[in-house]
């Protein structure tokens, strides 16, 4: 059974991050739009295996992935063979262009997690929360979304359109990935060692960094201690910006602010009285 709900339309113009609709489809039926959706559009395979086809390029959406769509981007997706169970996000809101930008998002991206990760079901629990009722203004959805992409940009990510960038691509990288994610609070990592987990030379691993992700791998890991940090800003874990900065591999909290400041355009305090 196909299960849904919709949030009051008023509060796309009144929550910072509103949640327009979140669901769960247990058997994905062929869509197409020529003119795109008007809102941001998260699709995520739950179980099965689902193609898009999205500016030009087709991609397959295998069990562990999904894509954000920006809004009014052209694409169509059906089930590959079988049956195909997805859950999915639309948002809209003030602030999503600039919340999405601060993580790194810029266009219509793919993302790829462990089969492990709890992040591919935290759009079915966002989902069983709502259906209990008692989120009148939205304010737990537009909360929980939140939190949501926050956990999602901890993971690979590539671009439609881009050489090289198949999701499938990402099984080659998954490896140095999950490293990076275990050596966050290191401060001596460097990129000899992150060439090292995958036994290539530096400067193989950086092309594939760069054909896949647009960017070189001592720059994605910089990005993924970044955003580990939000995490722990936000969180309701009352650390110092001395002690995120020590958590997430930066030698002293002066260089963490600066790096901080120079890519998220706020300094950490100042994200963290926002959030």
């Amino acid at each position: 059974m196909h299960r849904r709900v919709v949030m009051p339309f008023e509060q796309l113009g009144r929550l910072p991050l509103a949640v327009e609709s979140v669901g769960l489809n247990p058997d994905q039926e062929r869509i197409v739009r020529p003119d795109g959706y008007p809102y941001y559009h998260w699709l995520q395979t739950m179980s099965g295996r689902g193609r898009i086809a999205v500016e030009g390029r087709s991609h397959p959406l295998p069990s562990g992935s999904g894509i954000l769509l920006f809004p009014s981007v052209a694409h169509t997706y059906e089930a590959e063979e079988g049956r195909w169970e997805t859950a999915y996000l639309t948002f809209g809101g003030a602030a999503a262009d600039s919340i999405l930008a601060a993580a790194g998002v810029h266009q219509s991206t793919f993302f790829q997690w462990p089969a492990d990760a709890a992040a591919g079901r935290l759009i079915e629990q966002m989902l069983e929360r709502l259906e209990q009722g008692g989120d009148v203004f939205g304010i737990e959805a537009s909360t929980s979304a939140y939190h949501f992409l926050l956990a999602m940009t901890r993971y690979p990510t590539s671009q439609p359109g881009r050489k090289n960038g198949d999701p499938d691509r990402l099984e080659q990288l998954r490896t140095v990935i999950e490293w990076m994610e275990s050596r966050c609070s290191d401060p001596s990592v460097g990129m000899d060692q992150i060439a090292g987990v995958l036994n290539l030379s530096s400067r193989r691993v950086n092309g594939l960094f760069r054909e896949t992700f647009g960017q070189s791998p001592y720059a994605y890991f910089i990005q993924l201690r970044l955003r580990k940090a939000k995490e722990m800003l936000t969180s309701s874990s009352p650390l110092s910006v001395r002690e995120v900065a020590e958590r997430v591999g930066f030698r002293d909290a002066s260089h963490f602010i600066a790096t901080f400041r120079r890519h998220v355009g706020m300094t950490p305090e100042q994200f963290r009285r926002l959030h």
